[in-house]
């Protein structure tokens, strides 16, 4: 039966949807690819600029849909280890590997003018603002915890995994706690309630004792290296 054409763009579009679910190379891509997206919003590129950064994107996600296509259709028909087979997916996972390190050029030569003057008011605020220094580290733990949980490949960016984000949250206000107040009830009573939060986790049997000392020790690790570095 011939395929009409709305047949070939669902088609299409499944196969699009498909790739962002259940691949996590495609999911970070499609993450970073929103951030730059709204970063280009608030920056004043020219028209060059942005076809650039358009084609620049899509370079990366077709290259990774390619390799992920090719994995799949290699995996169906070899079911035993092939050198040819390994030799193909390393070629396709390094043309992945060099669009990815082209867009990283490119986005270097673009927006490191434009996001200068803007980082450096950011960074004059933060630092004149304790609020704004939490505030920050906070959303540098979380997303580096995210993105550990999602390298790591085992529960969900909210739900288990390792390292646990409760933990390394709860032990990064703890930190921030004796930073500023710089008391020893204020330490104390900050530290207990993160260990209360972390022993909640192994409780509850959502994460291993590794995975809360680890989240806890990136949480804390983070805080202190932010702290040295603005204040």
């Amino acid at each position: 039966m011939k395929k009409s054409l709305l047949d070939s763009f669902n088609y299409a579009f499944e196969g699009i949807i498909k790739a962002i679910i259940e691949e996590r190379n495609m999911k970070i891509h499609v993450t970073i690819t929103i951030a730059v997206l709204i970063v280009c919003f608030f920056c004043d590129l020219s028209k060059i600029e942005i076809l650039i950064v358009g084609i620049t994107i899509s370079l990366v996600l077709i290259t990774e849909m390619i390799n992920t296509a090719l994995e799949d259709a290699l995996d169906a028909y070899f079911s035993e280890y092939n050198n040819y087979v390994k030799n193909a997916k390393d070629i396709a996972a390094g043309a992945v590997l060099i669009s990815v390190i082209n867009s990283i050029i490119v986005g270097y030569i673009i927006f490191s003018d434009k996001l200068k003057p803007i980082a450096y008011n950011v960074l004059e605020k933060i630092k004149n603002s304790n609020s704004h220094i939490v505030f920050l580290i906070l959303i540098i733990v979380i997303s580096i915890t995210l993105i550990l949980k999602i390298l790591n490949g085992k529960g969900t960016p909210f739900m288990g995994g390792m390292p646990s984000g409760h933990s390394a949250v709860a032990f990064s206000i703890a930190t921030s706690i004796a930073y500023l107040t710089r008391t020893p009830s204020g330490i104390i009573l900050g530290f207990v309630l993160a260990i209360i939060v972390a022993q909640s986790r192994v409780d509850s049997k959502t994460h291993s004792i590794f995975e809360v000392i680890l989240g806890g020790l990136l949480g804390s690790l983070i805080t202190i290296l932010i702290f040295q570095l603005l204040l």
